[in-house]
């Protein structure tokens, strides 16, 4: 018979158990330990061979070398991208080998193992096999029928199969107020522009989290909400007065913090001048006034002093152009510590082996910071402390056994439950904003013939396939897809049309909604640049109206395109999303094209109510 330390022993060789110990770790961390307990990093591609090519090679499995720098290091923590969370099996797996090699390290504190999984535009699970649900605006479109109802269970949800996966931080609930229709970058990402109900939303939302184990990161410290600028691609400067700040972008983290405490707070790259207008050097020479990530009497001053915030505060991404384009990444990191900013969110790149030596150039130049007190040692200490607290908290050590978390991931991840409320959600969001001659519901006929335009085909394809099953067997469906069709076609198919529905998603797509800056530099035109689109669609449905032919327009994304659009259309419905969680090939299927069907036959009526203002 084995005895016990044999049995630990083999246990912990399989990876099953993670014998960290936190509490000594806790009472003296030296300082390049502390240092590394402060960078989250990111491995979203990694490449064996040092090639100067571009690497996209998503990074599936922890190859040695990215294993043994966790260890070397003592890194805090580390995100992951759509590419790192391809299966339930390989994302059990890489989590298991991330914490086996965070306790390989001297200090053998676990890793905080973070994803952006807000739900809606924003998700990074797989969407046919987790719940994405539709996102904060459809929330907030639920709010004047359900309250907070729906922000805590879909929280909940979220929860539960991050949880199970080993992912114990989401960077949500997204709390920006939405003033701007210019937005690119937050707009459906807000529950709206009612500074009240966002804070009454998101700290559901940060409740529904926490209670099941899964840290909350409140974004984006002091507020993105009224931008027109995406700080993936530029610096964006709020010039609001310092009393709107306090009334409209900072009144969410100011009631969450007193009522909520959540755990981690992530800032924004955004210059606030009526806050700040303090200013710096950037690496062209110019002198710029400092974005809040940098801004000590933001993140001090206002932060902690004023709010009582005593958690994690984490940056948004430092490789976004915000931050990247003015400041090398050393003094970036620095100026955020100096700042009072806990962790750096993705200071390099590390792509192969050969970015390694960047890392340790970057941990050996923070740690000289400190010594020629260029950064505070007393406050670096400090943060490390809060650090750890949040992992002891959270307990972090806490590791179900492989064969159980495998057992409980597929009974939990995209269950039916969850996919339930998914649909509940959806339905319970779509509101209906106009109804000329009570079009709704669309008294359909045998024989009668739709034709549909959408952003793409595949769109065009799941709304089709939510209505096959609520209509007639022998009518018929047209598609127009706005990335390009024949306008001669088009026109003969909505002169042959009894109902012309169109669909809009604006505005373009944030590298946010993709992963980040790596896809930028992919394809910079990704974001869909094509401002011809809304030129096209109106195009097409002046044909429709020109033909007498009733006109449903569906706003698909962000409200503000209602007003456009609302000419030529007898009714508009908004869904806030337009995700699809099914396509195969043949099956294409989402959330929001199911509720859309049942509420254009008249199977389900829209109860939604507008979270923002629309110009009329």
């Amino acid at each position: 018979m084995l005895n016990k330390p044999v049995i630990f022993f083999c246990l912990l060789s399989l990876g099953y158990l993670m014998p960290f110990n936190s509490s000594s770790a806790e009472l003296s961390l030296s300082l390049p330990q502390q240092i590394g307990q402060k960078l989250m990093l990111d491995f979203r591609y990694y490449c064996d061979n040092n090639s100067e090519k571009q690497c996209r090679t998503p990074m599936t499995i922890l190859p040695k070398a990215l294993a043994e720098a966790i260890a070397k290091y003592n890194i805090g923590g580390v995100i992951l991208f759509s590419e790192n969370t391809q299966s339930i099996e390989q994302t059990l797996s890489l989590n298991y080998n991330l914490q086996h090699a965070a306790s390989q390290s001297s200090s053998q504190l676990p890793l905080f193992i973070s994803i952006d999984q807000e739900g809606g535009r924003v998700a990074r699970l797989p969407r046919d096999v987790a719940t994405s649900f539709t996102g904060n605006m459809s929330i907030g479109a639920t709010y004047e029928q359900h309250g907070t109802f729906y922000a805590k269970k879909s929280a909940e949800v979220i929860a539960a199969e991050l949880s199970v996966l080993g992912i114990n931080v989401n960077y949500a609930p997204t709390i920006d107020v939405n003033m701007n229709p210019n937005n690119p970058v937050i707009n459906v990402r807000s529950f709206g522009e009612d500074p009240e109900k966002v804070a009454l939303l998101g700290a559901a939302q940060v409740k529904g989290f926490e209670n099941n184990g899964v840290i909350s990161s409140l974004k984006h410290f002091p507020g993105h909400g009224d931008t027109n600028v995406d700080s993936h691609t530029g610096l964006p400067r709020v010039n609001h007065s310092k009393a709107v700040i306090y009334q409209q972008d900072l009144a969410p983290f100011k009631d969450i913090i007193a009522n909520e405490n959540p755990g981690m707070i992530m800032t924004a790259h955004i210059q606030y001048p009526a806050l700040d207008d303090s200013t710096f050097i950037s690496v062209d020479g110019k002198s710029m006034i400092k974005p809040a990530t940098m801004s000590r009497t933001i993140m001090t001053d206002i932060l902690r002093n004023e709010f009582n915030y005593q958690g994690v505060v984490i940056t948004d991404a430092l490789d976004m152009a915000g931050i990247s384009q003015f400041f090398d990444p050393t003094q970036a990191v620095i100026n955020t510590f100096s700042a009072g900013v806990d962790i750096a969110l993705m200071p390099i790149e590390i792509r192969n082996e050969a970015d390694l030596l960047k890392l340790d150039t970057l941990i050996n130049s923070l740690v000289n910071a400190v010594k020629n007190q260029q950064l505070n040692s007393s406050e670096i200490a400090t943060s490390t402390q809060r650090i750890v607290n949040l992992k002891n908290k959270f307990n972090l050590l806490k590791q179900k056994d492989k064969l159980t978390a495998l057992v409980d991931a597929k009974r939990i991840i995209g269950s039916k439950a969850h996919r339930q409320l998914e649909s509940e959600l959806a339905l319970e969001a779509v509101t209906q904003i106009k109804n000329d001659n009570n079009l709704l519901p669309l008294a359909l006929k045998a024989q009668q013939h739709i034709h549909i335009i959408m952003p793409d085909t595949r769109k065009c394809a799941a709304l089709e396939q939510a209505l096959i099953p609520l209509v007639p067997a022998s009518i018929t469906f047209s598609c127009s897809s706005l990335q390009g069709f024949d306008y001669k076609l088009a026109n003969q198919h909505i002169a042959q049309a009894d109902i012309v529905i169109a669909g809009n998603a604006t505005p373009n797509q944030s590298a946010v909604e993709i992963g980040g800056m790596d896809d930028l530099a992919d394809n910079p035109a990704f974001a869909i640049a094509n401002g011809d689109r809304e030129n096209q669609l109106k195009a097409l449905l002046s044909t429709a109206k020109n033909h007498n032919k009733k006109v449903v327009f569906i706003s698909l994304r962000a409200p503000y395109d209602t007003a456009r659009f609302s000419e030529f259309s007898d009714t508009i419905l908004a869904t806030y999303a337009y995700n699809i969680d099914v396509d195969d090939g043949t099956n294409v299927s989402g959330p929001a094209f199911s509720a859309l069907a049942k509420i254009l036959v008249g199977t389900a009526i829209a109860k939604g109510t507008l979270p923002v203002s629309i110009n009329n």
